[in-house]
């Protein structure tokens, strides 16, 4: 298994214990009843043919999430100890049992199995398990899906401060970028519960680096979500944005593609913005001067006006229970870097977007994982097996020309600590950013 996968099952499990863990104050009844509606809900689990978790399944897994300090590496399946051992299934039979099914789509997993033994495709002492076969279809998006059921939508309120954010992207207006016009797109967050703004910005650019750029200022100003529920679109679509949140305990929810009810917060915000601020604005703006304008606005005018659907002003229901509030670590940035796999060749020399960087000598012939910053490539951390093993030094041939070798058989690896408990060395989390581009 992967470590991609392993990331992904991760995910999953957290996904099924979040209403466990990020509604408080529950009592007996109402804990039994999350329960057996996880429990008796169809899931798509990652690399499994199962539909459902079982009560002492989803039990174990919020029991060792908590006990962990609600880690999210704990709910990570432990590495299998038979990698490379022979598989039931055939290359060529695989083949024929995929083309078999292209041809009868509809067709059940038992009836496939008698045609493909009447075609001589599979004979009649096949050893192969059901379940071995499903999982054959299922990597190949051939299994057959359940219908989905019709969801029932209401209206609805998160009961504290910085339970639910919700977040999407609206065209902005054309600015001037190096004397021509371009346009704009705004990232916004808004607090469900105090319909408070932690953060909204204009970028030149509606990515993922640009949202992942407005959240982090989100949770530096405004502490940590336990839930985040975005659009369906490619801005916030990403492995590296979902598996981040995930170590930061938050909940990364995506809503139905094509489905703007269920984001109604967030819309209302942007049509006071395209009714109340954009009107006002002049007609050349630079992006700097239009961000300046529109955290002015928000400060003064839209936080201090009362608010007509919870009859307070935003900021008054948010500081009303700070209590709630999760501080961020100081470190976020590095919550949301860029993982690559390398192996460190025998000169302990690693390669990373054309840059060869020293690691340390126990680490000569392993694969490791390297964490970096699209915006600071030189800053690369290590780690072997989930530990942080330091930040690695780029290569410098003049000063390796000095130094005495040695043997280092027994070179002892000694992990510097988890990767997320390390600090941000690079003075504030937003010193010598640069300009939006």
């Amino acid at each position: 298994m992967d470590e991609e996968l392993r990331e992904q099952i991760a995910l999953f499990r957290f996904a099924v214990i979040t209403p466990l863990v990020s509604q408080r104050h529950l009592g007996r009844g109402e804990r039994e009843a999350l329960i057996r509606q996880v429990t008796e809900s169809e899931w798509k689990i990652p690399g499994s043919q199962r539909s459902r978790v079982a009560r002492s399944t989803v039990l174990k897994w919020l029991a060792g999430y908590l006990r962990s300090g609600q880690n999210i590496e704990s709910l990570k399946p432990k590495r299998r100890r038979d990698v490379g051992s022979s598989r039931s299934i055939d290359s060529e039979t695989e083949a024929a049992l995929l083309a078999l099914k292209r041809e009868l789509p509809e067709t059940s997993l038992p009836v496939l199995l008698k045609v493909a033994r009447e075609r001589n495709i599979i004979d009649w002492h096949f050893s192969a398990s059901r379940q071995s076969v499903y999982r054959l279809l299922q990597r190949h998006s051939l299994h057959r899906l359940s219908t989905a059921a019709v969801v029932d939508r209401r209206r609805f309120e998160a009961e504290l401060p910085n339970d639910l954010w919700q977040s999407d992207c609206m065209h902005g207006p054309r600015v001037i970028v190096e004397g021509k016009l371009r346009k704009s797109f705004l990232f916004a967050i808004i607090d469900d519960h105090s319909r408070l703004i932690p953060h909204a910005q204009f970028y030149l650019r509606e990515n993922i680096d640009s949202f992942r750029d407005c959240l982090v200022q989100a949770m530096a100003k405004r502490g940590l979500p336990r839930r985040l529920y975005v659009d369906n679109g490619s801005p916030f679509r990403s492995h590296q944005l979902r598996y981040g949140c995930a170590r930061l305990g938050v909940a990364l929810l995506h809503s139905q593609p094509g489905v703007a009810e269920t984001r109604g917060k967030i819309e209302r915000f942007h049509r006071t913005i395209r009714m109340q601020f954009l009107p006002l604005l002049p007609k050349e703006l630079t992006l700097q001067r239009l961000n300046e304008r529109l955290t002015a606005w928000i400060d003064e005018e839209y936080h201090q006006r009362v608010h007509s659907s919870i009859s307070q002003t935003p900021l008054q229901r948010y500081l009303a229970r700070l209590e709630a509030l999760r501080q961020a670590p100081k470190d976020l940035w590095d919550y949301f870097r860029v993982p690559a796999r390398r192996k460190v060749d025998k000169d302990r020399t690693v390669s990373l977007n054309g840059t060869l960087f020293e690691a340390p000598v126990g680490l000569i012939g392993k694969t490791v994982t390297l964490l970096y910053h699209k915006h600071d490539p030189k800053r690369v951390e290590v780690l072997l097996d989930e530990k942080s093993y330091g930040f690695l030094s780029p290569l410098n041939v003049g000063i390796n020309s000095r130094v005495r070798r040695g043997t280092h058989q027994n070179a002892e690896l000694v992990p510097q600590g988890p990767a997320e408990a390390l600090q941000y060395r690079g003075g504030s989390l937003f010193e010598d950013k640069e300009e939006p581009r």
